[in-house]
């Protein structure tokens, strides 16, 4: 059952707003109460920065800026930059105008930790998390919102059919929390489906015992033929027959939670390193 709460009525377009383009997965979040439920999914522990994804015209920034926090914003539609630019001055300089999945978080964050959040582009949300996953070290928490059935996907645990690559990789490292449900009623122009709001939190020890490239090939591998056993499905990797007479290779990928799949790259690693 949803957990969104109605408090008050959805804004009405009004003339200067910006236009929502489909080529970008552009739909606006109108309703002000969900988008200070979404401020409030980020707990600010062990850091100060935070950077918003596609903020389109500010409805979350507005109250991401009421934080004691360093807001950036990340936008690569050129007439909401502008419109940030002229309704948010207060963000100065810290609206970068770029395409997050090639931009250098470096050049804003240097080595320092910051936070994730936003209302993501449904077209290039599973990209965003693969990237959060490759800087990891630097970003303690996520949140935002997703496709519902996406944001499901990413926190089901195992032995489920929606379980999958996403909810294994990020679960070695975060703690996955679906939050709330999202009705395409807020959102201009609406989506076809329901939204879902999530949030991660990085694991205290979130270094891999494993080799972590082979555990990704590994993952990766296992789920692209997720019905058969891990015995046929990992059959590229070349294995001894002895290793694969181990009963891990007996079982699905859906049916192994993360820790066990580090525990398979760990038997697979010295026979993968050997053969590389």
């Amino acid at each position: 059952m949803s957990k969104y709460k109605k408090r008050g009525k959805t804004p009405q377009s009004q003339e200067g707003e910006v236009r929502a383009k489909k080529h970008l997965g552009q739909h606006f979040l109108t309703d002000e109460s969900v988008a200070e439920q979404i401020a409030e999914t980020l707990t600010y522990k062990g850091y100060n920065k935070v950077l918003e994804i596609g903020p389109g015209m500010g409805v979350l920034t507005k109250y991401l800026l009421k934080q004691d926090a360093e807001v950036h914003v990340i936008e690569i539609d050129t007439e909401s930059v502008a419109y940030l630019q002229e309704h948010y001055p207060q963000l100065e300089d810290r609206i970068h105008q770029f395409d997050f999945l090639k931009y250098d978080v470096g050049t804003a964050f240097r080595d320092e930790a910051f936070a994730i959040i936003g209302n993501f582009p449904y077209n290039i949300s599973t990209q965003i998390v693969f990237k959060v996953l490759e800087l990891k070290h630097q970003i303690p928490e996520f949140s935002g919102m997703f496709q519902k059935e996406v944001a499901q996907r990413i926190c089901e645990k195992q032995g489920n059919k929606t379980y999958g690559i996403l909810s294994v990789l990020v679960q070695a490292f975060y703690e996955a929390e679906y939050l709330f449900t999202v009705p395409p009623s807020v959102f201009n122009p609406p989506p076809k489906v329901d939204s879902g709001v999530l949030r991660l939190t990085r694991k205290e020890n979130f270094t891999l015992a494993c080799d972590e490239k082979l555990f990704f090939r590994v993952v990766k591998t296992a789920f692209q033929q997720r019905r058969k056993t891990m015995r046929n499905s990992l059959k590229t990797f070349d294995l001894p027959d002895n290793l694969r007479e181990d009963p891990i290779f007996g079982k699905r990928p859906e049916q192994l939670g993360f820790q066990e799949f580090i525990d398979l790259t760990l038997k697979i690693q010295p026979y993968a390193i050997s053969n590389q």
